[in-house]
């Protein structure tokens, strides 16, 4: 009699499936407003857009959907070396959210997906209590997500991820650098460390050529493990921006922002910049965070590499009319942003200097 034969056998457990689900259906719940309609075992996610004063404050006049998708990168590599899953969660919110709000936008929502070779719950749970964490830091619901367990994809122990994010901005407020013009003020907001670009270099420097573990303690990096500083989470500017662009609802005194990612300011600021204009950025105007110059020194780098693929510090760029770079400046600092007056604009081809 031939042996039936189930689908765990090859490799996919539906069980594990079922517990997973249970564990994370608390966290993802923590994130929801009025606006998700909730439907118990749904096939997907649903969100309202439509006003019902009894429920929402604001309502939209002339809405425009934003959208943006994005991934962690090899940082995964680090997450999986520590065997630490929850902060990479933060980081692949962030990677929408911060593109999203450079148009002024406001999130809604986050969908996320997981690949693994074997789902494992308590690892499964951990990442994706991180990404509620950072839909809480983004006041976005997380309405929806899959976990995809393919051992015939991944290797052991091996995962990837991805997220959706989905916003809203009004079609007279965006911001799409359209009104920079010379004499504009650069502001840069703080960045939490590396983020989540440039791990490829930042792993090969600490890992394969100085030879270091994830969990070796670096003196010159406050003694902290390595893995514990690439692990630190990328800073989510969702909540600043939208709170401070709610202060000026008539006056359009930010003209262009920029989420410093991949390519750096270099690569990064000329996006929102008029092809008359350049943005003159003086690097002595913020202190470079250790990890970078121990990177450099370490490498070696040189420093027209670094500064073409890592944010260097700087995570976030605002370019604001001069008569309100003081107010923008106190309001952000207020809020918990440390805001540094990188430069101005001036004429040019519509490419940032540093100087």
């Amino acid at each position: 009699m031939a042996k039936f034969i189930s689908y765990e056998e090859s490799g996919v457990s539906i069980d594990a499936n079922d517990v997973m689900v249970d564990r994370i259906s608390r966290s993802v719940a923590k994130t929801h407003g009025p606006r998700v309609v909730n439907m118990k075992n749904g096939f997907a996610g649903l969100f309202r857009l439509d006003f019902n004063e009894k429920l929402f404050k604001k309502n939209y006049k002339n809405p425009l959907l934003v959208s943006c998708t994005d991934g962690v990168g090899t940082k995964i590599k680090v997450a999986q070396a520590m065997k630490k899953y929850d902060t990479v969660g933060i980081d692949l919110v962030a990677m929408s959210i911060n593109d999203m709000i450079v148009l002024g936008a406001e999130p809604l929502f986050f969908l996320d997906y997981l690949a693994v070779n074997k789902l494992v719950p308590e690892e499964i749970a951990e990442m994706v209590e991180g990404i509620a964490a950072g839909c809480k830091l983004s006041d976005c619901a997380l309405i929806g997500g899959e976990t995809a367990e393919m051992p015939d994809i991944y290797r052991k122990n091996e995962f990837d991820m991805a997220g959706f994010a989905v916003g809203v901005v009004e079609k007279n407020r965006i911001i799409d650098g359209s009104a920079v013009e010379k004499g504009d003020v650069i502001l840069g907001l703080a960045s939490s460390g590396v983020h989540s670009n440039g791990y490829s270099l930042a792993r090969h420097i600490c890992f394969k050529q100085l030879k270091h573990k994830a969990k070796d303690r670096v003196k010159e990096l406050d003694n902290k493990t390595i893995g514990e500083v690439l692990l630190e989470p990328t800073r989510i500017y969702a909540k600043s921006i939208v709170w401070l662009l709610g202060k000026y609802k008539v006056k359009k005194v930010v003209h262009a922002m920029a989420n410093i990612t991949g390519g750096g300011l270099v690569g990064n600021v000329p996006r929102v910049l008029p092809k008359n204009c350049n943005a003159v950025i003086n690097k002595s105007a913020w202190e470079v965070p250790a990890i970078f110059n121990y990177m450099q020194k370490k490498g070696p780098v040189k420093e027209e590499e670094m500064f073409r693929v890592f944010n260097m510090g700087i995570g976030y760029v605002m370019v604001v009319a001069p008569d309100f770079a003081n107010s923008i400046t106190e309001k952000l600092t207020k809020y918990g942003e440390t805001v540094y007056r990188l430069g101005t604009i001036q004429n040019g081809t519509g490419k940032c200097i540093l100087k």
